[in-house]
């Protein structure tokens, strides 16, 4: 399976890194719709475009107003955008009220109920994060496979979410403070570096990609790679517009 790293920062974009937006193009999923949004067309393959919101804060769904965009050249595909009911009607309320943005893209609004079946047999299941207003992360599984995408979170290895990511063969997690930051951290729904490579080796993940960096660190390392390492070897830093396959 293909992942692509659409949008790998949190808050606001900079010159190098988009907001949360990341895309598996065999099966047209989106997992969050943030300012790397605007990329997903390029590699867009499917006649469905399934976008799941972790939450409605504005840097992970302020992407779907480039929806117009994202699919020119692009006919006939049908959009379903996947969220708790309360954050999809928070969107429509507010994101497309007729006086922020008057045009409403075309699309299907599908309230997380149950689990939802994948293309390639897959399936994807959703669990609550603890983050201001609420968040939910996701798993996604096939007989060969499986991921997890979990952001905006406080990570912590007494946390749910720990179990329900367990044995994945890839963990992407959000990282947006180094070590010491740690009071902001849970304040504000965020992680430091050293508790999510806990949780990693704690859940028994194969790899570990570490997305939603502070935009503001400006540094080529803000999280402190090497200290993460020596917990979970198998630790990276997503960039923007790379693909790996697990």
């Amino acid at each position: 399976m293909h992942l692509r790293f659409l949008g790998t920062t949190g808050y606001h974009p900079t010159d190098h890194r988009q907001t949360a937006c990341l895309m598996l193009p065999e099966i047209g999923v989106v997992l969050d719709a943030g300012t790397g949004m605007f990329r997903v067309g390029r590699f867009l393959e499917t006649s469905t475009l399934d976008i799941f919101l972790t939450h409605s804060h504005l840097d992970h769904v302020i992407g779907l107003t480039y929806l117009f965009s994202v699919l020119a050249g692009h006919k006939h595909v049908a959009v379903r955008v996947h969220g708790q009911a309360d954050k999809l009607q928070a969107i429509r309320d507010h994101l497309f009220a007729t006086p922020i943005f008057p045009a409403m893209p075309s699309m299907t609004w599908q309230p997380l109920t149950e689990d939802v079946s994948l293309q390639s047999n897959g399936r994807l299941t959703w669990f609550p994060l603890d983050h201001p207003g609420g968040s939910v992360g996701y798993r996604l599984d096939w007989a060969d496979r499986s991921m997890a995408y979990v952001t905006d979170t406080t990570a912590d290895l007494q946390a749910e979410y720990a179990d329900r990511i367990r044995g994945v063969d890839l963990l992407v997690h959000e990282c947006y403070f180094a070590d010491g930051a740690e009071a902001l951290a849970q304040s504000t729904g965020h992680s430091c570096a050293t508790p999510v490579a806990q949780v990693a080796r704690a859940a028994g993940v194969r790899r570990l990609m570490l997305v939603h960096i502070d935009p503001t660190a400006d540094s080529p390392d803000p999280v402190g790679l090497e200290q993460m390492r020596a917990i979970f070897p198998q630790t990276e830093m997503a960039r923007d517009g790379q693909a790996i396959d697990f």
